[in-house]
């Protein structure tokens, strides 16, 4: 179990909705929104793509997203250069939407529609990049499948980008509770198979003119 230091933290005795109705409140919110109308949304995903940029120069390397969702993230990507990109994201929608997005993208790409602690891959990934996936786990057991499934599918010298609300947040984000965190507590939650090697923190300006504050962290593989 999770050091029972952070107990109080994790062990918030909340319970999501079952994962089909998960599934249903995504798809949703994708078949009635428009990009520009989510508040998760970059038009130009800069410190993402900046940070692939900064740790690996291997272009052809595997590349996973995961909540992929309506981003331009993976096109980017494709536009400089790199050509093994994996999309993942729980809502069906949401993976139509990034196939739609990268049609005339030239390069590997393939299409995971799961809930992340169900991703079973015999892939090995360069750099594993989650951009507020992971604050949306509540409880231990699912905190501690997540640091598994990506400890297996990242491989030796890989890198793990995770970016998640910062603690001065609030305990909801679009309508499910969510867990913050700072780059201390990432850090002890990764620790065992991954060492940090950058945090910062960062405001995140939505479409709607309103500002939250993200932790970033890039971990490698020990």
């Amino acid at each position: 179990m999770i050091n029972s230091r952070w107990d109080s933290l994790y062990l918030r005795n909340i319970i999501q909705a079952p994962l089909m109705k998960i599934r249903d409140y995504w798809n949703k919110i994708y078949a009635q929104k428009n990009d520009n109308e989510v508040s998760w949304y970059q038009s130009n995903p800069e410190t993402s793509v900046a940070l692939v940029q900064k740790y690996t120069n291997n272009k052809t390397g595997n590349i996973i997203d995961i909540g992929s969702g309506n981003s331009e993230f993976s096109k980017s990507l494709f536009a400089l250069g790199y050509k093994s990109l994996s999309m993942l994201d729980i809502s069906e929608e949401a993976i139509e939407r990034s196939r739609a997005k990268l049609m005339k993208c030239r390069g590997i790409h393939d299409f995971y529609t799961t809930n992340i602690l169900d991703f079973k891959t015999s892939s090995k990934y360069n750099i594993w990049h989650d951009r507020a996936v992971f604050h949306y786990l509540i409880n231990a057991d699912d905190i501690l499948k997540y640091v598994s499934i990506a400890s297996k599918a990242i491989e030796k010298n890989g890198y793990l980008i995770i970016s998640t609300y910062s603690l001065s947040e609030p305990e909801k984000c679009n309508g499910l509770s969510v867990n913050r965190y700072s780059a201390k507590l990432l850090s002890e939650i990764f620790q065992k198979n991954f060492d940090l090697v950058e945090s910062f923190e960062e405001n995140h300006n939505t479409p709607m003119n309103t500002k939250q504050n993200f932790v970033w962290t890039v971990f490698r593989t020990k």
